[in-house]
């Protein structure tokens, strides 16, 4: 994996010209080499940065010594998140390949604590996750969740998508969206609920009324319980009021889910519906529905428990923006470095012990 501290120091510097005392590059590269070790806050960066100072001038210039935390906080709070987001688009662009059937994954995720007593709205992040490369792709910020129909739209215009499942919750089932999704030569996998006027009622009475073309089995055992997933597919469209409207669609999906908890006898049963531009055997759209949750469990579950991302309390300017940026940077480093076996949390703990290992973080 390429170092992406090379792509960051190209952007154009947000400081007034006599205010620059540290330079670009240095700011960058102690503040994602401190959020890969654990920090957290403005204060934990400067204090990184002071530990750190003998091993960080072998690297850096360093003219005025290691910037305060108001140094930091200032230039990423002036930072235009877009330019931001463009420099991290074209590192994720240098480092991923995403392979023909990669699933997409496109979810929201609020960081709560950027809404403030005086009315501000939590920011909202949407964004978009490779589940196969385990890489973070980008992301936009929204006002309200209620924004995410405009704003994924955005997010999969900058985003290379060709031959890829994309998946998106019953959020993301627009016919928009849909058509951009095969605009960007890529099959939609869209949940459905009650969102979309009678969609919903169309896809029950196709599966409650065709016949099925063809169907795929999963069970997991493990950690005490039983999991059972059935696929359903339905070809048969006609039950589905101008299907031609919803562009490319292919395919009427139904998953059943059984969970049996061997300690309490326990059966609990699920039933969701999606619709697929796709032509995919039952197996493989069956396991793209499952690889969905890939973006909560290994991007947001990481984000508010290895990074903390819910309690942060950054507010001024772009900084909560940025700052959840710089989380995707280090969690995209820490994933892709596979020589140490060790959670995202366990690998940060080391890097911060050991020199030798950050640097083959942010080289590998």
């Amino acid at each position: 994996m390429k170092s992406p501290i090379s792509y960051f120091s190209q952007m154009p510097d947000p400081r007034i010209e006599r205010c620059k005392a540290h330079l670009l590059e240095d700011i960058i590269f102690i503040t994602i080499s401190a959020v890969i070790c654990g920090a957290e806050t403005w204060n934990d960066i400067e204090a990184y940065g002071k530990s750190k100072a003998d091993w960080l001038r072998k690297h850096l210039l360093l003219p005025n010594g290691i910037p305060s935390h108001d140094t930091f906080n200032r230039f990423f709070s002036l930072l235009d998140p877009t330019v931001f987001e463009e420099a991290f688009l074209s590192w994720v662009r240098a480092i991923s390949s995403l392979t023909n059937g990669e699933v997409v994954s496109i979810d929201g995720k609020t960081i709560r604590g950027s809404r403030d007593s005086g009315g501000k709205h939590a920011i909202h992040m949407v964004s978009a996750w490779a589940n196969a490369n385990r890489l973070s792709l980008g992301q936009v910020k929204v006002d309200e969740k209620s924004n995410e129909i405009t704003a994924i739209p955005k997010l999969l215009d900058v985003l290379v998508l060709k031959d890829c499942f994309v998946t998106i919750d019953a959020m993301g089932c627009q016919r928009e969206i849909a058509e951009k999704i095969i605009s960007k030569e890529a099959d939609y996998i869209l949940a459905v609920k009650g969102n979309q006027g009678i969609l919903e009622e169309n896809v029950e009475d196709t599966v409650r009324f065709t016949q099925v073309s063809s169907q795929w089995k999963e069970e997991d055992f493990g950690h005490g319980r039983i999991e059972t997933r059935h696929c359903f597919l339905y070809k048969d469209l006609s039950l589905i009021e101008n299907a031609s409207r919803w562009k490319s669609l292919s395919a009427v999906v139904k998953i059943e889910s059984t969970r049996y908890i061997k300690s309490t006898g326990k059966e609990e049963k699920q039933t969701r519906y999606y619709i697929t531009s796709s032509d995919a055997s039952a197996e493989i759209i069956g396991k793209a529905v499952r690889s969905h949750w890939g973006i909560e469990n290994q991007l947001h579950w990481q984000l508010d428990v290895s990074f903390s991302e819910d309690q942060s309390r950054k507010r001024d300017g772009h900084a909560a923006q940025n700052f959840s940026l710089l989380n995707r940077i280090a969690l995209n480093l820490l994933k892709n470095e596979q020589s140490m076996k060790r959670s995202v949390k366990g690998k940060r703990l080391s890097a911060g012990w050991d020199n030798n290992y950050l640097v083959k973080i942010l080289k590998n």
